[in-house]
């Protein structure tokens, strides 16, 4: 089955959530667990998340993706952030529990001038320090672009920070089409090059979602701009074939274009119908 869907906004509980998936025609979604940029988090509502769940299954709803703050930063240079991050991401893990069963999406961080290893030391400390073995919840690592000083811009930086955690059955990744453009992966003529190279080095078993969104910008490029599907440098086709994709074809794809609702339920008509 194509599951197919956007960033749908939290604010109004996730009722609201599974409505606006089904009004524009998804049937998964990705949400973040407070506000964007940081801060406490509302409490969880138990009528309005077992209202949502009664809606999700009625309307097959499934592989949520809950993404953390992007201002979290698991290797910052200050401990003040570094434990403000992995608070706030163990507090997003504990609520995650009432949706049983989900991914809970992070990018690694950025290592400020710290150095690539101490950046990817600081960031499996803290998986290490938040995961626990009875969580229904799969971490998972987000491929990026590869801006400043970020970490995960490659699959060896991801395959490292696997290996140094210990209940790494519970970490996978989360493929960003326009993020490993940027960083330099061929997926426009290569794409079978780049799975083959991911698989060699991080299992494509840890693939568990993908961000689908055409890039402003050329390949190689460092920078992380997302544009809407097929008004890229990426393309249509490009993104045509990873979702038909014999290897990534049954994963949910979530959009992350420069849409609102209206926008996003046109993509994801036009996405559908190009799906064999």
């Amino acid at each position: 089955m194509f599951r197919i869907g956007c960033h749908l906004s939290a604010s109004k509980g996730f009722l609201a959530m599974g409505r606006d998936a089904v009004r524009i025609g998804a049937n998964t979604f990705q949400f973040f667990t407070r506000n964007p940029r940081g801060g406490s988090a509302k409490a969880i509502d138990e009528k309005d998340v077992a209202a949502f769940l009664e809606l999700a299954e009625a309307h097959d709803i499934r592989c949520l993706v809950a993404h953390a703050p992007y201002t979290l930063n698991a290797c910052a240079a200050d401990a003040g952030l570094r434990k403000f991050a992995a608070d706030t991401m163990a507090d997003d893990l504990r609520r995650m529990e009432y949706l049983p069963g989900n991914f809970y999406n992070f990018h690694p961080g950025s290592h400020v001038q710290q150095g690539v290893e101490t950046g990817i030391r600081l960031i499996a400390e803290m998986l290490n320090h938040i995961l626990r073995p009875e969580q229904k919840t799969v971490v998972l690592l987000e491929t990026m672009a590869g801006k400043g000083s970020e970490i995960g811009r490659s699959f060896e930086e991801l395959r490292t920070i696997i290996d140094r955690v210990e209940l790494n059955g519970l970490l996978g990744v989360c493929l960003d089409t326009c993020h490993v453009s940027d960083a330099g992966y061929d997926i426009i003529d290569r794409l079978d090059e780049v799975l083959a190279e991911f698989d060699r080095i991080v299992g494509l078993e840890r693939l568990r979602a993908i961000h689908l969104n055409d890039s402003l910008n050329l390949p190689n490029s460092h920078k992380d701009r997302h544009a809407k599907i097929g008004e890229g440098k990426l393309g249509l086709d490009t993104l045509v074939r990873v979702i038909n994709h014999p290897l990534l074809r049954d994963l949910p794809f979530n959009l992350e274009t420069p849409n609102e609702l209206d926008g996003y339920a046109a993509e994801i008509n036009l996405l559908k119908g190009l799906y064999r």
